[in-house]
């Protein structure tokens, strides 16, 4: 296993900021991968994959943060997820 961590800086960029719905599309990328996936936002951290941690994140517009992962396919998760997080997890921004 590659125990290298691959990291990459996010911000929030749609209007609602990080709710339910984009935790949830979080939990449902990070589960398409084998590595580790924490996301620092706020001055907290979670895991990727538990909804719970991830709905404890809740920021508004404008914060910004850090995704970084450990293990098999950590780039690809890594580039995933910040992807996510440049499209406003599919909502309105400006």
């Amino acid at each position: 296993m590659n125990d290298a961590v691959v990291s990459r800086s996010v911000a929030i960029v749609n209007a609602q900021g990080l709710h339910a719905r984009p935790a949830c599309l979080i939990v449902k990328t990070a589960n398409g991968f084998d590595c580790e996936l924490t996301l620092h936002l706020g001055g907290g951290s979670a895991d990727c994959r538990s909804i719970m941690e991830m709905i404890m994140l809740v920021s508004p517009q404008g914060a910004a943060g850090r995704v970084e992962a450990r293990g098999a396919g950590a780039e690809a998760a890594v580039e995933a997820i910040a992807s996510l997080f440049a499209d406003g997890f599919g909502e309105a921004y400006d």
